[in-house]
């Protein structure tokens, strides 16, 4: 049943790389801010090591992950098998949110994918590391990525791409101010 451990041990590592989609949790401070939880796909996620990962965050309809990392840094990121044995395995940590054009930037981006939209980084020092047993979660098959979101960015190009992220990515939808609305302004 559920186990905690301080960092991933290599049969966590070796779950994460199996899996196609992931999911992010964050939260606002205020007792009527929301809790925000988004569910990741392409090959975006990293191990950089037994008690740090990162993910290439790509434009998306608002930022509230960046806005809830910049308001107290909390963040959850939790994986679930729909292929092979059951497993729920959940990374606890603190976050930051790493801009282009930052010395960290150009440490951590050469280790993906160059995707069309990408914004910024969410790299996770890791706390705790918690696994449960998702007897209760279906089994699914992976057919394939969805390249919708790459299409879009593409059209949208640089500037239409700047603009999107000020219009709607600015700041979260509680209002908090995100770190890529900041790189927006002068």
């Amino acid at each position: 049943m559920a186990k905690q451990f301080l960092a991933m041990l290599p049969e966590h590592i070796q779950f994460i790389s199996k899996q196609h989609l992931f999911f992010v949790g964050s939260s606002a401070l205020s007792q009527d801010g929301h809790v925000n939880l988004s569910p990741k796909g392409y090959d975006t996620f990293r191990v950089l090591s037994d008690t740090q990962v990162a993910y290439l965050d790509l434009t998306g309809s608002g930022s509230e992950t960046s806005a809830h990392i910049k308001e107290n840094g909390r963040l959850t990121i939790m994986f679930c098998a729909f292929e092979g044995p059951p497993n729920i395995l959940r990374l606890y940590g603190t976050g930051r949110v790493v801009l282009p054009k930052t010395k960290e930037w150009e440490v951590l981006y050469p280790q993906f994918d160059p995707l069309p939209g990408a914004r910024q980084i969410i790299a996770l020092d890791i706390h705790k590391v918690h696994t449960s047993c998702g007897y209760s979660i279906p089994f699914m098959s992976f057919e394939k990525e969805r390249d919708t979101l790459q299409r879009w960015a593409d059209q949208k190009g640089e500037e239409g791409l700047k603009s999107y992220w000020e219009q709607k990515n600015s700041a979260s939808i509680d209002g908090l101010p995100t770190p890529l609305g900041k790189r927006l302004k002068p």
